[in-house]
């Protein structure tokens, strides 16, 4: 099990409420429900079935506010988030495996 100092150091680890994360942001919770239904993020459930949102997904979200901000479609803006997401991890990837 990991220790509590570790979770807060976890990027993954799901530490924000939807209120809190919403606050960070500056968005509406309703924001950070569409983004769900976009599939950009999958929020952790707790017991109670409430939303918990961790740092990565936190600023992922940020920055498809950002984006729809400036004019982007939800839509557009998760797949973009989505894809230049999966490029950085398949070059990181590449990055270790050709070390």
């Amino acid at each position: 099990m990991a220790q509590p100092d570790d979770m807060l150091d976890d990027d993954d680890y799901p530490a924000y409420t939807m209120g809190r994360a919403a606050e960070i942001i500056g968005c509406s919770p309703d924001f950070l429900r569409r983004l769900g239904e976009a599939k950009l993020i999958d929020p952790f459930r707790s017991g109670g079935g409430h939303r918990r949102y961790s740092r990565y997904q936190i600023r992922l979200a940020a920055r498809a506010r950002e984006m729809c901000d400036q004019g982007t479609d939800m839509a557009s803006a998760c797949r973009i988030i989505i894809l230049e997401d999966q490029l950085e991890e398949a070059l990181r990837h590449n990055h270790e495996h050709h070390s």
